[in-house]
């Protein structure tokens, strides 16, 4: 792997300065466990608050657990230590609460009473119904 110059070094740290002044990234972060939400107050004086039981490797935490938050990455990531847990702050804002496996899971789960009685109902006539063909 080659040396990376100073000159590469000076700019991207300057890439870094920009986008620290310019994009919104967590100044704080803290568990309310009245409500059970992740809250973030961000630079530019904004809240973000979320579900805890939405993030990855955050459901079925407890308390203690989601109260140690760490700032990471400049403010652009959030760390659970007792978790081993990490979300981007860019993503969360985006509503990614997880990588994009595990996102693609928890869309699959989504389930109502209606949705589980026409599956049954479909399973005892051999699975999903043919789209007509024109």
């Amino acid at each position: 792997m080659a040396e990376l110059t100073r000159a590469e070094i000076d700019a991207a740290n300057a890439r870094g300065r920009e986008i620290a002044s310019t994009l919104p990234h967590a100044a704080s972060a803290r568990y309310d466990r009245r409500s059970r939400r992740i809250i973030v107050e961000l630079t530019n004086g904004s809240l973000f608050a979320f579900p805890a039981e939405l993030g990855q490797g955050l459901a079925g935490a407890s308390a203690d657990q989601l109260s140690e938050i760490e700032l990471s990455g400049g403010g652009f990531g959030l760390h659970w230590p007792k978790l081993d847990a990490d979300l981007t702050v860019p993503g969360l804002l985006a509503g990614v609460f997880g990588t994009a496996r595990w996102m693609a899971a928890q869309a699959g789960r989504a389930s109502s009473p209606a949705k589980a009685a026409a599956a049954r109902r479909n399973g005892t006539k051999g699975g999903r119904p043919r789209k007509a063909v024109a």
